[in-house]
């Protein structure tokens, strides 16, 4: 097999034709690119797969959002979209409450597991059995990152956090909640889902699963749930590059990814482990 020639361009004099952007830099529902968040941190991605999302759907003037209390909410400043910030673990409700005056529009909440599995796990829980037309959107490192990396309700076992040096105990601090489980089994979730972005492939897969739950929305299908595992290298005590890794081999072997629920069939986080041996 003949190899591909390799293009070299010359350096020694100007270019015959001045450079270009060919793609936009950030969406363009994001004002700015800049953020404050800790290097490695997964949220950012996840933020802007949610952000492309909602522009490629045609819902960049429709779409509201219910946002939680987290790391994430230092975004909302640079979000050219309208948002509404609630209390902690309150965001379900106050998007409830939007889409029934709104119902033109596309409503969906932003959370950490912080937020929503701790603070406000009956909000979620009463917003998904009411069968309520939003999109809960979840995004899990598994530590309360704002505060410094302390164990939250889906630590999975072993885990070490600021408060679990030695790793979470199940005796001690319980089992871990598979909320994307909880919320799929419920009757008035339409789609549920749980998605990663430790790779180009597994963020393509995730912004699939945010389009079919923001379609679910608009089609009048019920209440539709999008979990994303996250990095938080500075929760986790370890090194800025290691943070991938880490999220697919702690949380990501417990916490599966797959589709929860689809057209009514419920797939358990258990059969997603199986299917995957």
């Amino acid at each position: 097999m003949t190899k591909p020639t390799r293009r070299v361009l010359p350096t020694d004099t100007p270019p015959a034709q001045a450079a270009r952007q060919t793609g936009i830099e950030h969406p363009h529902l994001l004002l700015d690119g800049e953020h404050d968040l800790c290097p490695g941190c997964g949220e950012p991605v996840a933020i802007r797969l949610m952000l492309e999302v909602i522009e490629e759907l045609g819902c960049s003037q429709s779409a509201i959002g219910s946002i939680g209390i987290g790391c994430y909410t230092a975004f909302t400043s640079i979000l050219d979209v309208d948002l509404v910030q609630a209390l902690h673990g309150r965001a379900p409700s106050v998007a409830t409450g939007v889409k029934r005056m709104r119902p033109e529009s596309l409503v969906f909440t932003l959370q950490g597991d912080g937020d929503m599995v701790n603070e406000g796990l009956q909000e979620v829980i009463h917003t998904a059995a009411r069968g309520e037309g939003v999109t809960c959107v979840l995004l899990n490192n598994g530590v309360f990152g704002e505060t410094g990396g302390h164990m939250t309700a889906t630590t999975v076992l072993g885990q070490r956090t600021k408060n679990s040096i030695e790793g979470r105990d199940a005796a001690y601090h319980g089992h871990p909640i598979l909320i994307g489980d909880l919320l799929a089994g419920l009757g008035g979730t339409a789609y549920a889902a749980r998605g990663t972005v430790t790779n180009a492939k597994d963020i393509n897969q995730t912004r699939k699963m945010l389009k079919r739950a923001f379609e679910t929305q608009l089609a009048g299908g019920g209440f539709s749930f999008v979990e994303i595992l996250t990095m938080c290298p500075t929760g986790w005590f370890i090194e800025t590059k290691q943070g991938p890794g880490y999220l697919d081999e702690v949380l990501g072997s417990i916490h599966v990814t797959g589709e929860l629920k689809v057209d009514g069939q419920v797939t358990t986080t258990a059969e997603l482990s199986e299917k995957r041996g």
